[in-house]
């Protein structure tokens, strides 16, 4: 099969597997990492207000989406690209830089432009992983989460409409070293999920989740959202995973119930065979904690009050700082290795969890140093740790750098 063309027609489930295979891990020397800052949006009088769509607009400006109607949307001035979510959650997708300290000062620029420009517009960005005001609504129309409503249940619709994720990109590394770096940020997985737990009370009541938006997550198929398992089990998760929508020039995406992309290649869908860059399409719509892009794009954390997502993606960051560290987070985090939904939901009141989450903690805030922040800011990410780990319900360790 030649794949130099997005718009070949794929007829077996064997050179789909071979196009996943060969653009999910791009191995190579480790050196950039990436973020992606995701909020729910509120006005700053009324947070419990629904949004309207003109406001988003008008607020952002010049850098607001094509999904808003802006046919050439800014960059803010650091580089990131805006965008909306169906429930009108903004995000910022930033550049990849070579150093975390060169990361946090330019997306932390960005971050702070952010929010000045929608509060000249009256709005304001929330600061936990689900909304703490509302109840879901969708308020972006396009074709594609017209769909995904269609498909989803309540909680996939929760989902779409109130929560708001942190995402850490990092390099996937070379041959020899993907396999273990893949192993472990789903190791440690657990452990981050409930240390930086943000998202409890969604629409005015306790959901009983330390991570209500990882319990969201959690409510939608698992053959879109679980985790993948190994390296290379991820071609195989992404045909055998329903189809969320299927693009169409009437407009109407939606999909057949339960038909998977491997079925649309053998025929479910009548005579209509799915291209390769419906395969590509297909692959932003399956949301497992970590998703290969060729690099590993980790979606396990709640989003973080202001600018305390230094904390998570620096810990991230030193864990995998080299190979030796990297091991010894495997380790260290065995013991909730697995234990998404308990990390979800007690937190660090599970004492497995809790344990790889000090333990973590304590090894990353001994490498801060390899992540190039000053020492101001190293101490700055040790406090946030710090207060995380010794919240209500959790036991007392100290952490030493």
């Amino acid at each position: 099969m030649t794949t130099s063309s997005n718009e070949t027609v794929l007829r077996r489930t064997t050179d789909a597997l071979e196009h996943v295979s060969g653009i999910c891990f791009k191995t190579g020397p480790p050196s950039r990492v990436g973020v992606e800052l995701e909020w729910t949006t509120h006005y700053s009088d009324q947070p419990a207000a629904p949004l309207r769509l003109s406001d988003l607009r008008r607020a952002l400006g010049p850098h607001a989406p094509t999904t808003l109607g802006n046919a050439d949307p800014v960059p803010l001035p650091g580089g990131g690209t805006v965008t909306l979510e169906p429930g009108g959650q903004i995000e910022i997708s930033s550049a990849t830089a070579h150093d975390f300290a060169t990361l946090y000062d330019v997306v932390g620029n960005d971050q702070q432009y952010l929010v000045e420009l929608l509060a000249r517009g009256g709005l304001s960005l929330g600061e936990r992983g689900i909304d703490p005001h509302r109840a879901p609504q969708r308020i972006l129309d396009t074709p594609r989460y017209a769909a995904m409503e269609h498909a989803f249940d309540e909680a996939g619709r929760t989902m779409m409409g109130s929560t708001a994720g942190f995402q850490v990109c990092l390099d996937a590394g070379t041959e020899s070293q993907v396999g273990a770096r893949w192993d472990t940020v789903h190791a440690v997985g657990p452990a981050l999920v409930a240390a930086f737990a943000t998202s409890r009370v969604h629409a005015g009541r306790d959901t009983g989740w330390a991570s209500g938006r990882m319990a969201a997550w959690y409510g939608i198929d698992p053959r879109r959202s679980g985790p993948v398992g190994g390296r290379d089990d991820w071609p195989r998760y992404a045909l055998e995973a329903p189809l969320l929508c299927v693009r169409r020039d009437s407009g109407r995406w939606e999909a057949p119930a339960g038909v998977t992309f491997a079925d649309w290649i053998n025929g479910a869908l009548g005579s209509s065979r799915p291209t390769i860059d419906d395969l590509d399409y297909h692959l932003t719509t399956l949301f497992p904690p970590v998703r290969p892009r060729g690099y590993l794009e980790v979606r396990y954390l709640d989003t973080q009050p202001g600018l305390e997502w230094i904390a998570p993606a620096a810990v991230l960051c030193a864990l995998f700082a080299d190979d030796a560290v990297t091991d010894a987070a495997r380790d260290l985090a065995a013991p909730a290795e697995g234990r998404w939904v308990e990390a979800a939901r007690d937190g660090l009141t599970d004492p497995a969890v809790a344990a790889a989450a000090f333990d973590l903690a304590d090894l990353a805030c001994r490498r801060l140093d390899s992540t190039g922040l000053s020492r101001e800011l190293q101490d700055t990410v040790a406090d946030i740790v710090d207060r995380r780990l010794h919240g209500v319900g959790s036991p007392r360790k100290d952490l030493h750098r």
